[in-house]
């Protein structure tokens, strides 16, 4: 490999930054996405998408489903340029029975962005959702939101992060009021402090004065005399008693930087996103079968973490989203596929913008590339130039409801099977099948009931077939270590029903906790797991 592509790699890795934000429904995270953009010049009127139309509803929520409810249920890529520095937020579905399709975002991921209400504080969806960020030792930003309403004590606020989830915390900046008296914030890096003025809904960019913090004219541009001494006050509070600012720290996801704002008026986020791109991690080095591979190894590695049909309903298309790990992606480069040791031509890349596309040429350590996918791609799948290699899989979760879909309208067969067939390997739910082979119906296997309303609705709208769910009477999910042989070993199972999962492995249903640990009692040989990996690293 020649020296000048070492070295293209290289400053393209160091130009680059990936991050996805997780909260809790409602706490701003449609709204936040929408203003980092607006910073970084992606849109130029919050709510309006410049490229492709003046689409006035958010910009990442882009499902019709979505829309009508207000919630975010699919993960959605958003790159753009900010102070040189290429972005790719990686959009994670704000419901909680979405929490999978947000793990596997998070395993693209190099960065997350933990986003709290300041009314509100910690709430069960992000608890969950850190949970997740912990697992992959991931550096936690921290945003409060919404502080131009009334809401709890900051230092309450960093108190409850540090005792509900063993983070350190470090005020970056830290605020001055809240609510209508929401004037600004104190930048801690620059020791300056920053006055808000509003702009008509935070359409635009704020407007700020930023003056000293031993100004003699900040009290009276303040201009509350109260705020003023209780800004003095909080700042050698924090002073005296936080902990000193370490990046290590941070890196290692032990400590998290936090930011107050309002994504709402805009107060705060570009403090933000330029504290984010000095302290956040470039890409970095991925586990494979090989070992650690860094970032700037020079040959084009990547992995597939999320599927997605029907981004376009005019052109039926499903779309692989490839994490880029090592070298360069070039347009019509040909790759060899892990999985299946096939060679794949990877024409018409993409680079995603929600639901609008733009046709890439090159691609680079941490970003994401939108492929077609004719059936080729599986999530956890890698992709590779030159010698082979396979990265860690991405674990499905145990999903805690079940139920046969069924088909009404035999006439519909054709739809119903291409439906779930798409469903399936862009990961919308899991699916499994009855070991019977007479029982042709699916099993839906759900983390949440919204699950089960989003494949009926997709069903019902992208394949135009109705369906009716059966549920089954089961809580937990566990798959067989061993597989088929370890199963038969054991012999007849009670209080439990076997079905296979896509890649035909074995799992076992159980009705609740007590059935499941009464069967291990009975077989202690039986080894079972909770999760199991995605793709063909198992």
């Amino acid at each position: 490999m020649s020296t000048e592509l070492v070295t293209e790699i290289t400053q393209a890795v160091e130009a680059r930054r990936n991050f996805a934000i997780i909260s809790h429904p409602d706490a701003g995270k449609t709204t936040l996405t929408e203003k980092l953009l607006l910073y970084g010049g992606a849109i130029h009127e919050a709510g309006a998408v410049k490229a492709r139309r003046a689409q006035k509803n958010a910009t990442s929520d882009w499902m019709e489903m979505e829309q009508q409810r207000g919630i975010s249920i699919t993960s959605t890529v958003l790159q753009f340029l900010y102070n040189d520095c290429q972005i790719n937020l990686l959009d994670t579905p704000g419901h909680q029975d979405f929490s999978e399709d947000t793990y596997r975002t998070l395993a693209a991921a190099d960065n997350a962005v933990m986003l709290i209400d300041a009314a509100k504080g910690l709430e069960p969806q992000t608890r969950k959702l850190f949970e997740v960020c912990k697992l992959r030792s991931l550096p936690i930003f921290t945003f409060v939101n919404k502080m131009d309403r009334p809401g709890r004590d900051p230092l309450e606020l960093l108190d409850e992060i540090e005792q509900d989830l063993g983070l350190q915390t470090y005020a970056v900046n830290y605020p001055i009021g809240s609510g209508d008296r929401f004037k600004g914030v104190y930048n801690r890096r620059t020791q300056q402090v920053h006055l808000f003025e509003r702009t008509a809904h935070g359409k635009k960019a704020a407007s700020q004065t930023i003056v000293a913090l031993d100004d003699p004219q900040l009290e009276a541009m303040i201009g509350d005399e109260e705020l003023y001494f209780q800004l003095q006050e909080n700042i050698e509070i924090l002073d005296e008693i936080a902990p000193e600012f370490d990046l290590e720290t941070i890196h290692a996801g032990q400590m998290t930087p936090v930011f107050f704002g309002s994504a709402m008026t805009n107060f705060g986020v570009e403090l933000f996103l330029k504290a984010f791109l000095d302290y956040a991690l470039k890409p970095e080095g991925r586990q494979s079968n090989k070992g650690e591979i860094e970032p700037t190894y020079p040959e084009f590695t990547g992995f597939v973490f999320k599927l997605q049909a029907n981004m376009d309903p005019k052109h039926r298309d499903r779309v692989a989203f490839i994490r880029v790990c090592t070298g360069k992606f070039e347009k019509d480069m040909t790759v060899s596929h892990a999985r299946t040791g096939k060679t794949v031509r990877l024409s018409r890349p993409q680079k995603l913008f929600a639901q609008g596309r733009e046709s890439l040429d090159v691609a680079y350590p941490g970003d994401i590339i939108g492929l077609n996918n004719p059936g080729v791609f599986a999530i956890g799948d890698t992709i590779y130039k030159g010698k082979k290699l396979e990265y860690e899989g991405i674990p499905c979760f145990s999903p805690e409801l079940f139920a046969y879909l069924k088909n009404p309208n035999p006439s519909k067969f054709k739809q119903f099977h291409k439906g779930i067939t798409e469903l399936q390997e862009e990961g919308a739910i899991q699916i499994m099948n009855d070991t019977d082979e007479f029982k042709r119906d699916p099993i839906l296997a759900a983390v949440g009931q919204l699950q089960f309303e989003v494949v009926q609705f997709r069903m019902q709208t992208e394949y135009n077939v109705e369906t009716r769910l059966d549920p089954l009477p089961y809580s937990l999910a566990r798959w067989v270590m061993g597989g088929w042989e370890a199963l038969e070993k054991v012999g007849r199972l009670f209080n439990t029903m076997t079905v296979k999962d896509l890649w035909g492995r074995p799992v076992l249903l159980f009705r609740n906790e007590w059935n499941m640990q009464q069967i291990v009692g009975d077989h202690p040989e039986l080894e079972l797991k909770n999760t199991a990996p995605v793709g063909s690293g198992y």
